[in-house]
């Protein structure tokens, strides 16, 4: 077996960018980065056009909620389809129905008709929908480029999806105060719609490079299936179980008590201006992926996870706007390197017909337990106090770290590379905990 050193020759522009030269895997990137510009849009959109409706934090609370709850709901359905059927078809599919609930959503707030039940009844349907297409968005990545290209389509795939988050947040904020919300959701549903015309374009390889669908057993055997799978590589489930718990911890910090703090000290521009640097740090996070070959890149990866602790400590200790915004930059570039290196190992080590399936599993367990951190953080900081609540993030973020390290198939398991001259398909095959 041929040596090769740990850190090779600096990659070329023409090497991070060669994802780009296979057709598939730009159609595929087209679509998820365009669907994400509108769901950029939708949140400011529809939050907006319940507030109009009812001026009501609660109602708004139950819509959102609703598309939360199915969205988890179904995500284990939604691997087992991907894993049965063409995972670009499955694409296809949810991209058409998402659309057409975004649209009636949009009808109906643009024509003065819309209601809470309807609202939280159309964004049950699009969590489902959406539900379907993750596990299969992200299984189908390392079908549509060789071996060798894995790192840089996984670190081009997420920097298109972060640029289209950022760009999709600011349009919304522009077509909310300038057209109002039904337009907002107008374009997410436009958006849904036209990466289906990318999805449509994703052409497999016909010589079994991309593994056959699962067509055997029930939907039940499936799910078990891919569960002993999953379960079978205790690297998988303990980062998936790690990451539940330091998902949880964060998404109560930023979402509540971040904003909370924000607003009596430096104020909302001044936390979204925080946030906004954490989206850049991801983006800039997924340019040094690219130029990153390491063969121990899981390890490299959960190591950085650790700096996730430094924004709750960092408000914990009244830090100014400023220093909060240079630590999100950090933060963000840093769990990047952890979300490529996750999906790169994933893709390696999982088999192509069980992919969908682990991913779905991965997703379950690293969001089930946030709604319930949202709900207890309000009651958690008055009765322990606020700065007691950041410090416990930290310690969260840290124990979560510490644990993942402490697995040996994280800290030993290499990138393999073979392949990178003959550019052929492998024919074996990424919410990766965020």
């Amino acid at each position: 077996m041929p040596s090769q050193p740990p850190h090779t020759a600096e990659p070329t522009a023409q090497s991070v960018l060669a994802p780009l030269r296979h057709r598939a895997f730009r159609a595929l990137a087209a679509g998820r980065a365009i669907s994400l510009i509108g769901n950029g849009v939708a949140p400011m959109a529809l939050a907006f056009a319940v507030l109009d409706l009812t001026h009501s934090v609660g109602d708004l609370g139950l819509v959102v909620g609703s598309r939360s709850l199915f969205n988890v709901a179904f995500l284990l359905f939604g691997g087992v389809l991907a894993d049965r059927l063409p995972r670009h078809l499955v694409l296809v599919g949810s991209g058409l129905l998402s659309a057409a609930t975004q649209a009636a959503v949009a009808g109906l707030v643009l024509t003065h008709s819309a209601t809470v039940p309807v609202l939280m009844l159309l964004s049950a349907a699009n969590g489902l929908f959406s539900a379907l297409a993750m596990p299969a968005s992200s299984a189908l990545v390392p079908q549509t480029i060789p071996i060798a290209l894995r790192q840089s389509a996984n670190a081009l795939n997420r920097m298109a999806a972060n640029s289209a988050q950022i760009l999709g947040s600011s349009l919304g904020g522009i077509l909310v105060a300038v057209a109002g919300p039904g337009w907002g959701l107008a374009v997410d549903a436009s958006s849904f719609a036209l990466s289906v015309l990318c999805f449509l374009r994703v052409r497999i390889p016909a010589d079994g490079s991309a593994g056959e669908p699962v067509k055997q057993g029930g939907v039940f055997a499936q799910l078990r299936d891919g569960w002993t799978e999953f379960v079978s590589r205790t690297w998988v489930w303990v980062i998936v179980v790690a990451f539940g718990f330091i998902n949880a911890a964060l998404a109560g910090t930023i979402q509540i008590l971040g904003p909370s703090m924000a607003v009596h000290s430096f104020g909302s521009s001044g936390w979204g201006f925080v946030l906004a640097s954490q989206t850049a740090g991801m983006v800039a996070g997924g340019v040094l992926a690219l130029r990153l070959r390491i063969q121990r890149l899981l390890l490299v990866g959960v190591a950085c996870v650790g700096t996730e602790a430094l924004l709750p400590l960092g408000l914990a200790f009244r830090a100014p706007m400023y220093a909060l915004a240079v630590v999100g930059f950090l933060c963000g570039l840093c769990v990047e390197q952890f979300g490529v290196a996750w999906e790169t190992s994933l893709q390696q080590e999982i088999p192509a017909d069980k992919l969908a399936r682990v991913y779905s599993y991965d997703m379950v367990g690293s969001f089930v337990a946030i709604p319930l951190a949202q709900v207890a953080t309000g009651p958690l900081a008055q009765a322990l106090g606020v700065r007691a609540s950041l410090f416990g993030t930290a310690g969260v973020v840290a124990v979560g770290t510490v644990a993942m390290l402490a697995v040996r198939e994280v800290r030993g398991l290499r990138v393999r590379r073979a392949g990178a001259l003959a550019g052929s398909v492998e024919p074996v095959a990424v919410a990766s905990p965020v």
